[in-house]
């Protein structure tokens, strides 16, 4: 039996248990969303632990947040492949510094609610887009188990680790089609701090080859992964 076929399995399971368990996790997801009503700007620091489920291949990056309504972000991280992603209100840039190369991308690649930014900036509508399980306490974090409604390549599954008090999301592993995670872990996270501008402005550095996607579509890669 497969993974996907345990998944779903499991998933029935949870969902015949109906009452209590619904209720709970209506609860958590209502909570997430009005927390997330008041806040209008995020800044983060995280670790990103990346898992490739065919290779086995793993990879850490640790990288900086920066996220104002309706859906501005700067995404950076570091490492041996550092990374900067831009989200203005006009396009995407994806900046990739030891290639001297940057791609523009149109807004639409973002603007889904099972977007794994959306996600983790708490802007994705958990009640009306998935089915939400409460798994309990974790580490002091309430755990949730989202399953998409209507699943996406980049989104099949995804675990909220949610501040019981602040009603914040501490963690987020998200889980593509192939099984791959993507887990995003927040080392420090301020709400409704100050957040300059420029920082949701890109202009590529001199000597930066330009990619312009704005009207050939997908990336090349999935973003923020």
């Amino acid at each position: 039996m497969n993974r996907k076929t345990l998944r779903a399995i499991a998933l029935s399971a949870l969902l015949l248990l109906g009452g209590t368990a619904s209720a709970l996790a209506g609860t958590a997801a209502q909570d997430i969303q009005k927390r997330y009503d008041t806040v209008t700007t995020l800044k983060a620091a995280f670790t990103q632990k990346l898992l490739h489920r065919e290779s086995g291949s793993t990879e850490t990056r640790n990288g900086t947040l920066l996220f104002r309504k309706p859906l501005l972000i700067r995404w950076e991280t570091g490492g041996k492949n550092p990374e900067v992603l831009v989200i203005s209100s006009q396009d995407i840039w994806n900046f990739l510094p030891d290639e001297e190369l940057a791609y523009r991308y149109p807004l639409d690649l973002v603007q889904d609610s099972k977007s794994i930014i959306k996600v983790i900036t708490g802007q994705a509508k958990l009640d009306q887009d998935f089915n939400v399980v409460e798994e309990g306490q974790e580490e002091g974090l309430t755990r949730l188990h989202l399953y998409p409604k209507e699943p996406v390549q980049q989104l099949t599954e995804a675990i909220l680790w949610v501040d019981p008090q602040e009603h914040l999301i501490r963690r987020v592993r998200v889980y593509d089609f192939y099984g791959n995670e993507n887990e995003i872990d927040f080392t420090s996270l301020e709400a409704n701090a100050t957040v300059a501008d420029k920082a949701f402005t890109f202009t590529p550095p001199k000597g930066t080859e330009v990619q312009d996607r704005l009207k050939e579509g997908a990336p090349e890669k999935q973003l923020f992964n």
